[in-house]
Parts: C-alpha cells; sequence; structure tokens
C-alpha cells in the first residue's frame, strides 16, 4: 500500500498542476517510496504562497473521514486527499470536514484562504476499475425490503433476524450491512452486531439509489371530479392500495394542499376501473405504482376508512418526487424524529 500511497502522491501532484489557473505553481519535494503524505507549496499570480498537504489513500470510504480530519486537524496544515477514485457519499463527508480532496477521474475540491484559490470540478461517479462483488447501492426489491426492516424497527436488528422478517439470503442481508457500514449508514458493534441505524440518512440513500420508477411501474390518472371524490371511492373501494407521497404526508405533516394522489396498488389497471380514473398524461392528478412484493404495503395503518403506507415509504416516495415533494419529505422527517415511538415498531 506505500508503493502504492507513494504513485498516487506523483500522480495527484500531477493533476493538482494540470488543474490550476494559469499562474498558479505547486511545488513539492520528491516523493519515495514508503511516503503517503507530502508538503506542498502553492504560489499565486501575486506571490503569494501558502501551504498545501497532500495524503494519499488507496481506498477511501465515508467512515475513514473522521480519522483522516483528525489526522489533517493534528498536522496543523491545510490537507487534501488524494485517492484513486472518492465515492459521491465520500466526497460529501470530506466537504463537510473542510478536506480538500483530489481523484484520479477529476472530481477535485481545493479551498484555500492563503492564498485565495477555489477550485472544484466534476469526475465520475461511478468507481471505474471497481471488481469485487459487494453490495454497492440500494437499489432492488430486496434492498428496498431491508432498509424498511433497519428503518422501522424500534431496536437494531441481526443479520438473522433481518433475513427471517424480509425473506432474504442471509448472505446477501451481511453484505447490504457491511455496505450500510462503510457508508456510515450504520454503526456495527463487537463481532459485526449491529448497533444504531441512522434511518433518516438511510431513506434519503434508498431515494437516490432506487427512485420511484426503479422500484414500481408508474401510471397516471385523471379523476375528473378531484381528490375530495377520490378520497370518499377510496374509503370503500374493496381493491388493494396504499396512499403514499403528499397525500399521505399531509396527515402527518402538512405542508400545503396536495395535488397529487399517489397510491401503490398490485394492479394498477384494475385499480383504476374500480376508481372510475381516466389515463392522463397530461393534467393527472393521480399517480398508481405497481408494486413488485408486499413491501410497500408492510406497516400500512387504516385511518377513516383510508389505508396509508408507512412513514418510512412515503418518505422515500416523497423524496424522489417532483417539485415539493422533497420538501415535504423533510417535513415529515422532522415529525418522524419527534414521534418515534409512534411509528418504529
Amino acid at each position: 500500500m506505500s508503493k502504492l500511497d507513494n504513485k498516487l502522491l506523483d500522480e495527484g501532484l500531477r493533476e493538482l498542476r494540470r488543474r490550476l489557473p494559469p499562474g498558479w505553481v505547486v511545488s513539492a519535494a520528491p516523493t519515495h517510496r514508503g511516503d503517503s503524505t507530502t508538503n506542498a507549496a502553492l504560489a499565486g499570480p501575486d506571490q503569494s504562497m501558502g501551504p498545501l498537504r497532500l495524503a494519499a489513500r488507496g481506498n477511501v470510504e465515508p467512515r475513514d473521514v473522521a480519522a483522516l480530519a483528525d489526522d489533517a486537524r493534528a498536522s496543523g496544515t491545510p490537507t487534501a486527499i488524494v485517492s484513486r477514485y472518492l465515492s459521491v457519499s465520500t466526497r460529501d463527508r470530506l466537504k463537510e470536514r473542510g478536506l480538500g480532496f483530489l481523484d484520479l477521474t477529476g472530481n477535485v475540491r481545493l479551498v484555500l484562504s492563503s492564498p485565495a484559490l477555489w477550485i472544484e470540478t466534476q469526475g465520475v461517479d461511478k468507481d471505474p476499475n471497481r471488481q469485487e462483488r459487494g453490495a454497492r447501492s440500494l437499489r432492488g426489491a430486496q434492498a428496498g425490503r431491508l432498509v424498511r426492516a433497519l428503518v422501522d424497527a424500534a431496536k437494531p436488528l441481526g443479520v438473522r433476524d433481518l433475513a427471517a422478517a424480509t425473506s432474504i439470503d442471509p448472505g446477501y442481508v451481511s453484505r447490504v450491512l457491511s455496505f450500510l457500514d462503510a457508508e456510515t449508514l450504520v454503526t456495527r458493534a463487537a463481532r459485526g452486531r449491529l448497533d444504531t441505524v441512522d434511518w433518516p440518512a438511510l431513506l434519503r440513500r434508498w431515494a437516490s439509489d432506487a427512485p420511484v420508477p426503479s422500484r414500481g411501474r408508474v401510471t397516471t390518472w385523471l379523476d375528473p371530479r378531484g381528490l375530495g371524490a377520490l378520497t370518499k371511492r377510496l374509503s370503500t373501494a374493496e381493491v388493494p392500495y396504499a396512499i403514499t407521497a403528499s397525500l399521505a404526508a399531509s396527515r402527518l405533516a402538512p405542508v400545503a394542499p396536495p395535488r397529487l394522489a399517489t397510491l401503490w396498488t398490485w394492479d394498477a389497471d384494475a385499480t383504476a376501473a374500480a376508481l372510475g380514473l381516466r389515463p392522463a398524461d397530461a393534467g393527472a392528478n393521480v399517480m398508481l405504482i405497481e408494486a413488485p412484493d408486499d413491501s410497500p404495503f408492510v406497516g400500512a395503518s387504516e385511518v377513516e376508512g383510508l389505508r396509508y403506507a408507512a412513514p418510512s415509504q412515503v418518505v422515500v416516495d416523497l423524496l424522489g418526487s417532483p417539485g415539493r415533494g422533497p420538501a415535504e419529505a423533510e417535513a415529515l422527517i422532522t415529525w418522524m424524529r419527534e414521534h418515534e415511538g409512534v411509528w418504529r415498531g
């Protein structure tokens, strides 16, 4: 690894020189085998100068960032992390900790006050050389069931309990938990036992990795009599459904009157026929999502004759919605933080 770090430092310096604005110069002593850091000096066009410490790491996960920040603080020098590739979540953690970074795909962020310099460029968001087979996202029905189980449980569940609760192979559960641990979405104690779950961050990551169209077939419809008439018919409807998104969130954390009713269902055409809906591309006020399994219905509750999806399901559906959906999701997350004893079983 020390040989790799040494090579990364040399390549990182070349990449930095290529990214500097005209008139800027970076100088550093030659690196040697075993070096994982180097102290450089930056000089601007006005001859102002300042130090910059480059720290090479072959692989950086979000859980590594806290230790890197402590190391940088102890050095007393502005620090930039150099790596082969840095994931989006790792880069976000580095920004939060005030660390610069540079990866060899072109993801660069360097903000210095002396001399005054700001460089930020976008590279790639997927590791072009990754070969490992472990879980790397929360896309897919099985990952979604695991997220719901992790978020909704009042106490963290072990691998076997999660596997039993979701009917998923324990090996897959273990791989997903390792991924979530690396992304600092969960923490694990001795022997891999699950300790804590950062459920708001986990829901946000699930929404990012698995937008609504990837989780079910989406169709849009029009109820010409409006949402009030629709909810009256839903209260007596004999088709399976679960209300989600804005219409569900407005019951717990209203932001504005809902303009679109979103329902999870098994068969969109049968549900639309039962409710008297018309197909509509423009001007739709109803969205039906066909569920790939029963997870969107797990934890649903009935209130005044209407069936609502669980808050965790509602949040992730809102986060991927257009318009004010994300703002409604954040309002619901705030409500959920204040009422964990109500919705976590």
